[in-house]
């Protein structure tokens, strides 16, 4: 059977791959507009320096555009935005801080995405590798908010905007306005901040602060992909914001209808429908749910017994 993963392996170069071009900034989509497991690809053409924005599958097929990039800037860390670093294996990589160890190896990038056991450890990485062309870069180098790079003609200024990772950034190219806004992918979805180091207040805050951006063009790395008008944006990103105090309202309702512990609420699910099984699904819930339950408990929302059972809080 044909996955997503597979179709993208057996795309030749440049077919099907469209582009937009925005003056020195080409955007190349992924599959059915870069959703997971692919992602659109952001290229700069500068006169002395040409530079990639992540590297998704896409960038697997697009051919010497791509693979003439001299430098790799990484607005955030994970598997589906390496999958083009084994083709530039001489040209720096840069990536911040927060993030600088999940890119540098398997083990960093382990724990940033919370995954505990070896044995699921090694399984994951056999399917990166196949699915993801997965290398580590021991080479990247890390870099702190506002970081620029000239590349002759244009510029990428780096604005860290956490929550997703530790390390997601928001990365502009001037003069042309064109923000990459990554995993800020403004989906029906919403926000996932379910990494061990993804942060639900950092996520509410880089949401309040992303559209005072000086910006014309807002790329995604997923599912919307580009964005030239800015009301149209700014409705989306309200949309997107809203699935977190959605995600908040079911599980007042879930604790309406009972006291439970945290493994009950994973069970029945913030995040995905009852019935989705994957490996990452239950420790993603557990660990989005356990910062909303913080949050609440901070609000005076809920409060939480000696056994671990969660609750309202009734009014006294």
């Amino acid at each position: 059977m044909s996955t997503p993963q597979t179709a993208a392996r057996d795309r030749a170069p440049h077919v099907g791959v469209q582009r937009l071009d925005f003056g020195r900034v080409s955007v190349y989509f992924g599959e059915r507009n870069g959703k997971y497991p692919d992602g659109n690809q952001v290229l700069v053409r500068g006169t002395d320096t040409r530079a990639a924005m992540d590297t998704p599958i896409v960038s697997n097929f697009i051919g010497a555009a791509f693979d003439t990039s001299e430098l790799v800037v990484m607005g955030h860390v994970h598997e589906d935005h390496m999958a083009g670093l084994h083709r530039l294996p001489h040209a720096p990589v840069h990536v911040h801080h927060a993030d600088l160890p999940a890119a540098q190896s398997w083990p960093g990038l382990l724990a940033a995405m919370g995954v505990a056991s070896a044995a699921l450890g090694d399984e994951v990485l056999a399917r990166y590798q196949r699915d993801f062309f997965y290398a580590p870069r021991p080479d990247a180098q890390g870099y702190a908010d506002g970081a620029c790079w000239e590349l002759g003609g244009a510029r990428i200024r780096a604005f860290h905007m956490p929550g997703h990772t530790a390390g997601h950034s928001v990365l502009l190219v001037e003069p042309e306005g064109v923000a990459f806004i990554g995993d800020i992918d403004l989906s029906g979805f919403g926000p996932y901040y379910a990494d061990a180091g993804s942060s639900l207040r950092d996520f509410r805050a880089t949401l309040r602060r992303l559209p005072e951006l000086p910006a014309k063009v807002w790329v995604t790395s997923h599912h919307r992909g580009v964005y030239t008008e800015r009301e149209r944006f700014l409705r989306d990103l309200a949309a997107f914001a809203a699935k977190i105090d959605e995600r908040s309202a079911r599980l007042r309702a879930l604790l309406s209808e009972s006291p439970k512990t945290l493994g009950q609420l994973a069970a029945c699910r913030v995040l995905y429908p009852p019935d989705h099984q994957s490996w990452w699904v239950d420790s993603a819930e557990t660990r989005t749910i356990a910062q909303h339950l913080d949050e609440m408990l901070a609000e005076g929302e809920v409060q939480v017994d000696a056994e671990g059972f969660w609750r309202l809080r009734t009014c006294e």
